[in-house]
């Protein structure tokens, strides 16, 4: 079990010994964002901007348009919603290389309710022109997602979770890793689960308990929810004829939304349902209970999929 967050700060220190232009800029956070670490390491790069969340996100435009690449974090609820017009027009209408690295996505937050449980997040960013919008779904892949959107240039918004997590890939499988190209995690012909962040792992459990029942289940983690691999969806729908998306969000906008769309526009006709947060807010309590509550582990994976296929 490994926290994305460490993952997050240990490779903006590498990759600010690499690029002398890389600043980040935090809003009060910084020790649970781990931007903390860069802060010790390249002081004169770090800006404490206090809770000010939108002169952070105007003043790392104003950074990116002097050349540098700006990182900007907080947690995803004040990343996101309370700086929207920041974001809009100074990052995706200007097209300004501000990275927004965003933690404390989801419900999984917990016992802070759902004040801080940000679950509209992706939705806001992916209807932004201009935008990239990522969900890595564990620590190695975390760190490789950082390096590319150091290496690519434009608006960018990736979202992690609050908690440790599993960890799914070893490095030298991510050498290959591309910005809006998914990843087959695990291969199967039944059905596919395509999962995004926190509920990579929990497909991948699922697709476990499934396997003992008879079901061959392809897991396919999408990464990069815009611009969306609309190849592999397809692949996906044609190979298996059933499609469940999993995501720590709501069901409106996120994940879920993206594959509908892309079924649609194409004149797919499969068997589909979506697993997110339905249309309402959520309360506080331990992770793991409100997982349950919500529909969003493991065991409710399973009884979708068997669900789906038998209907």
């Amino acid at each position: 079990m490994v926290n994305p967050r460490n993952a997050y700060g240990q490779k903006l220190v590498e990759l600010g010994k690499k690029y002398s232009n890389l600043v980040v800029l935090d809003a009060d956070l910084s020790k649970s964002t781990k931007t903390i670490l860069f802060a010790k390491e390249f002081p004169d790069r770090f800006f404490e901007m206090g809770i000010a969340e939108a002169n952070m996100i105007s003043t790392a435009a104003g950074l990116a348009s002097c050349g540098k690449i700006a990182f900007a974090s907080t947690f995803a609820v004040f990343a996101t919603g309370r700086v929207y017009d920041q974001i809009r027009m100074d990052v995706a209408y200007s097209k300004s290389n501000v990275k927004i690295f965003a933690t404390h996505g989801g419900i999984s937050v917990g016992k802070d309710g759902a004040s801080h449980q940000m679950i509209e997040d992706i939705a806001l960013m992916r209807v932004l022109p201009n935008m990239t919008v990522i969900a890595p779904s564990d620590a190695v892949q975390t760190g490789k997602i950082v390096e590319l959107m150091v290496e690519n240039d434009g608006p960018m918004y990736a979202r992690i979770g609050r908690a440790d997590a599993p960890i799914i890939y070893e490095e030298n499988n991510l050498q290959n890793l591309k910005l809006g190209e998914g990843l087959i995690v695990e291969d199967g012909a039944d059905i596919t689960i395509i999962a995004c962040g926190t509920m990579v792992d929990s497909a991948l459990d699922a697709q476990k308990t499934l396997k003992s029942k008879g079901i061959d289940t392809r897991i396919v983690d999408m990464h990069t929810i815009k611009p969306i691999d609309k190849k592999l969806i397809i692949k996906c729908a044609k190979e298996t004829g059933s499609i469940i998306t999993a995501e720590e969000h709501s069901i409106i906008g996120g994940l879920g939304s993206a594959v509908a769309e892309t079924l649609m526009d194409n004149n797919i006709s499969i068997k589909f349902l979506r697993m997110g947060i339905n249309d309402r807010f959520c309360e506080s309590g331990d992770p793991k209970d409100l997982l349950e509550k919500y529909g969003l582990n493991q065991k409710h994976m399973v009884k979708n999929v068997i669900n789906l296929i038998r209907n």
